[in-house]
């Protein structure tokens, strides 16, 4: 057996892994992308929404919603049974047939910003419709903008916009879902050294009393309906916790259904083949092993090697949670609407998240009684690590319930085409 290497950024992987750099032809390859839709062909682990993968997912999230997870209480309810937790159609998706992609897109993508570390910062959604048990979603996807940036932690980066148009089996529109991704050479990370100062949380028995006073105090609004009427500019959304961060909670978020598909931790003969497909995203660990660069989320010494002090959770983790936290205030006749956030801050192994939110605006458009919130994650060293805001419609005392936006015609046009083509290839 191979002994251990007592530094992985002194190894010979490492100098490799480290050596890739963001090129202008790179950038310039990435712009020409822009605006190509193609249906996507990944298989994730959830393809069709079930009474008991919805559930799985909201406990991978800590949401124990009874609207989510408690058949008999969600049948009572406006939506006459289980529905999924928003942003779990993130995590669903069947393959969806369409027509070959043509060679100078592929040519463009080739080894496009290979080796590059990417970071997810932020997202943007608009909701369309529930899902249901019984629903298989597709989507299609494209670049929609490439910025470059000089980042205070990388030096050079490149800001992604990918919006990710998820559809039902009945060709219509669930959610459009825009992903903020940054990308950032890992040895410009490494050599900047910004994070490398932060301590590890450390927990007394006291202050972690604390955490658990929080979590003993959380309430749900669930069926007691939130009037548009009673709702005030400057209202508090009252606060919660998330964490103190553990393995445990990765391992727990990706059992629950989030499978980062293509890249997804495998096992055996699976991951001798994603070697082989996808090399450049192995890298050899502390044993020789070559292992997921993703290993960030749970291994102290890679994510050490890329310029952090510990290993982080997955910006979507907080993501969740955040829906999670809005869910819970709205209730469960109201609808959120849309959703925005920006990660600001990376979210440690061993830090605490207080959520807490305050109402912005109240308004009447189009009918509904919308509700405009901004939210923050800060973290046990007074940071604030998620900055979001949302408009959530909510019902009124005339008994008339929020229902969610329409589809934009132009787009609800393109998804009917792109269902209507894996039709005819032969999808399922």
């Amino acid at each position: 057996m191979a002994e251990p290497k007592s530094d992985i950024k002194q190894s010979e992987e490492w100098q490799k892994a480290v050596a890739y750099e963001i090129t202008d032809h790179d950038i310039e390859r990435q712009r020409q992308l822009l605006g190509f839709d193609e249906p996507a062909k990944t298989r994730e682990y959830i393809q069709t929404a079930t009474t008991d993968n919805i559930r799985n997912f909201a406990h991978g999230c800590g949401d124990d919603n009874p609207l989510f997870c408690d058949p008999n209480y969600s049948k009572k309810t406006r939506w006459g049974g289980v529905i999924a937790p928003g942003m779990m159609c993130a995590q669903i998706n069947k393959p969806m047939k369409g027509d070959p992609v043509p060679d100078e897109i592929k040519a463009l993508r080739k080894s496009l910003f290979r080796g590059i570390h990417v970071f997810v910062s932020g997202s943007d959604w608009t909701f369309h419709r529930p899902v249901f048990p019984g629903d298989t979603i597709y989507s299609f996807n494209g670049e929609e903008s490439c910025e470059v940036k000089q980042s205070e932690f990388a030096g050079r980066s490149v800001i992604n916009v990918r919006r990710d148009v998820k559809v039902n089996q009945r060709g219509e529109v669930v959610a459009v879902y825009r992903i903020l991704r940054v990308l950032t050479e890992r040895k410009t990370a490494v050599k900047k050294g910004k994070y490398s100062a932060i301590k590890p949380a450390e927990w007394t028995d006291e202050g972690f009393a604390e955490v658990e006073e929080i979590y003993a105090g959380e309430t749900v609004q669930g069926s007691t309906k939130r009037y548009f009427e009673k709702v005030e500019k400057g209202d508090g959304l009252g606060l919660q916790a998330k964490g103190p961060l553990t393995v445990t909670d990765v391992v727990c978020f990706h059992a629950g259904g989030y499978g980062f598909v293509p890249y997804a931790p495998t096992v055996g003969r699976l991951a001798h083949k994603n070697r082989k497909r996808i090399a450049p995203f192995y890298v050899k660990n502390e044993y020789g092993v070559p292992d997921v660069a993703q290993r960030l989320h749970w291994d102290p010494m890679w994510a050490q090697a890329i310029g952090n002090p510990m290993a982080y959770d997955y910006g979507v983790m907080r993501e969740n949670y955040l829906w999670s936290y809005l869910n819970d205030w709205a209730g469960d006749d109201a609808i959120i609407t849309n959703v925005h956030d920006e990660i600001r801050k990376f979210n440690y192994m061993g830090d605490v998240q207080k959520v807490s939110g305050e109402v912005l605006a109240k308004r009447t458009e189009n009918g509904q009684n919308l509700v405009d919130v901004a939210v923050k994650f800060t973290n046990q060293r007074e940071e604030e690590t998620v900055r979001g805001t949302a408009t959530i419609a909510l019902p009124d005392k005339d008994g008339s319930l929020p229902m969610y936006p329409e589809v934009p015609a132009e787009l609800a046009q393109k998804a009917a085409r792109m269902m209507a083509r894996h039709w005819e290839l032969g999808g399922e």
